[in-house]
């Protein structure tokens, strides 16, 4: 992309990978921040630059999400490149992570290029391929992770499908280490979780709903720490949503092994109490959990045991979700949301901005190994601006998303995304 220079002053600076906050302004010109700080005003501004005063708004890094489905290729019924990037721009993210779950998988280089000459040519922010981590995503025969790797697949997932297979697993996370690669998995024993739909508790049980345990989640989660420890390999659980996780994510951080670990905003910021009336859209996987561990979860963000925080973006259409709960498809669009649904925490007073902003810019960038999620000379121009305090009632028709199944439908928000810079061209405003 190419955009003429852009001059953005009079704004809060908020920078999470220098943890700095200050007044100031930027400049951006070629795709590159120029220069920044609070020398950048508009009396040092160059005449042929745009500029934009932001009236002390916020300007940050743009978002990174690990975790979105793209429906192309095989079901763009439910969301397209073109699609999900719009809605990407207007919540400001600038780059997703696609999740393998194509069809065909994203198991061979060929796919891998398709979905990068797509996005050229179809995509408004930077889209990543996460590949296959076995074929056709059977959690049987492992992918050719070096040869995806060089196609451009920045990690390896099997999808919302946990590898059951112990030495598959073993396997892959050693062969994982020749290449470097950070593997991705979704931590949940499917014959544990059965045929469960919700959090296994009290509620499920007046609801007269199968149940999902924590354990589930968490033999999972330890079985791959415990590899992890004996391969060395890099690993990140894309989702984890107890705090039963977060004692296993910390212990095997202090012992040094390489890991991290994501979060939906959907756990930090709803519980199972919002399903209320068999609300479908409520319905994702792994399912939303009892209001103190939701609490829980928050203490792990403010902390820092919980890495990274992701949309967990999976659009399901009118068919799939107007059924009964338990027949219903799991997931819920949310890029649109993620960072007015985040900024709860932070007027809550839970975390504070640089933490939340940490969690979705430079702690992902740094996981993948990207030169985004900074506000530094030289760093690329993925930018936003927003109010933080902007209220506006989320309506699903306005959602740029194909699938409108978000669980934040008529909720009261606040923090306006107002301008978002990829690669310095503006892409929503």
């Amino acid at each position: 992309m190419s955009s003429p220079p852009i001059a953005l002053i009079n704004a809060r600076l908020v920078d999470p990978a220098s943890r700095q906050e200050g007044r100031g302004g930027l400049l951006v010109s070629e795709g590159v921040i120029r220069d920044v700080g609070a020398g950048v005003t508009r009396d040092s501004v160059p005449g042929d630059m745009r500029v934009v005063d932001c009236g002390g708004d916020v300007v940050s890094p743009g978002l990174i999400d690990m975790r979105v489905f793209v429906g192309e290729p095989g079901a763009e019924h439910r969301e397209t490149i073109a699609s999900v990037s719009r809605a990407a721009a207007a919540g400001g993210v600038t780059t997703i992570c696609v999740t393998p779950e194509t069809t065909p998988a994203i198991d061979d280089p060929a796919v891998v290029d398709f979905l990068m000459r797509r996005a050229r040519d179809n995509a408004q922010v930077r889209l990543l391929p996460v590949a296959a981590l076995t074929k056709g995503l059977h959690g049987r025969e492992i992918a050719e992770i070096g040869l995806l790797g060089e196609a451009g697949a920045v990690a390896f997932s099997n999808g919302r499908e946990s590898v059951r297979d112990t030495q598959v697993m073993r396997r892959a996370l050693t062969y994982s280490c020749d290449f470097g690669a950070l593997i991705m998995h979704v931590a949940q024993d499917a014959d544990l979780a059965g045929a469960g739909v919700m959090n296994e508790g009290e509620l499920a049980s007046r609801l007269g709903l199968t149940g999902i345990p924590h354990e589930a989640e968490a033999l999972v989660l330890d079985r791959d720490m415990r590899l992890v420890a004996m391969t060395g390999a890099r690993y990140h659980a894309e989702l984890v949503s107890s705090g039963m996780s977060l004692d296993i994510i910390s212990r095997a951080k202090a012992a040094g092994l390489k890991v991290s670990c994501g979060i939906s905003i959907n756990h930090l910021t709803l519980n199972e109490n919002d399903i209320g009336d068999y609300r479908t859209f409520l319905k994702i996987m792994p399912p939303l959990r009892h209001e103190d561990e939701r609490l829980r979860l928050v203490e792990g963000l403010a902390s820092g045991v919980i890495d990274v925080i992701v949309s967990d973006h999976c659009g399901q259409d009118v068919e799939a979700k107007r059924v009964p709960f338990a027949e219903a498809e799991a997931g819920a669009i949310g890029l649109e949301t993620l960072l007015a649904a985040g900024l709860r925490l932070v007027h809550a007073g839970q975390v504070s901005l640089q933490v939340l902003l940490r969690a979705m810019t430079s702690r992902p960038a740094e996981i993948l190994r990207l030169p985004q999620g900074r506000l530094a000379k030289g760093a690329p121009a993925d930018i936003i601006r927003f109010d933080p305090e902007e209220p506006f009632v989320v309506d699903p028709a306005s959602l740029h998303a194909r699938c409108k199944n978000t669980p934040f439908d008529e909720a009261r928000l606040q923090g306006r995304v107002k301008l978002t810079l990829v690669a310095g061209a503006p892409v929503h405003e």
